[in-house]
């Protein structure tokens, strides 16, 4: 398997992904030779937070009354 990145951009109607000439030679890609690719998502700190709190039972306000209170135990 050979890795690289790539930047997906507009090519009429559709997106293209253009491949290093290096990754062409060393895999031996030739035109309209059928590839399988996968794409990873990248990853960021947002998307990794993003719904990290779901299970949060406590309404908000009731959290900062308690705050407020001091009653950082319970």
């Amino acid at each position: 398997m050979i890795e690289c990145e790539s930047i997906a951009r507009k090519w009429g109607s559709s997106i293209g992904i253009t491949i290093p000439s290096e990754v062409v030679e060393k895999a031996k890609i030739k035109e309209n030779r059928k590839i399988r690719f996968i794409i990873i998502e990248e990853d960021t700190p947002a998307k990794r937070t993003f719904g990290l709190l779901k299970g949060w039972k406590k309404p908000t306000p009731e959290i900062i009354k308690e705050m407020r209170e001091g009653n950082w135990d319970e």
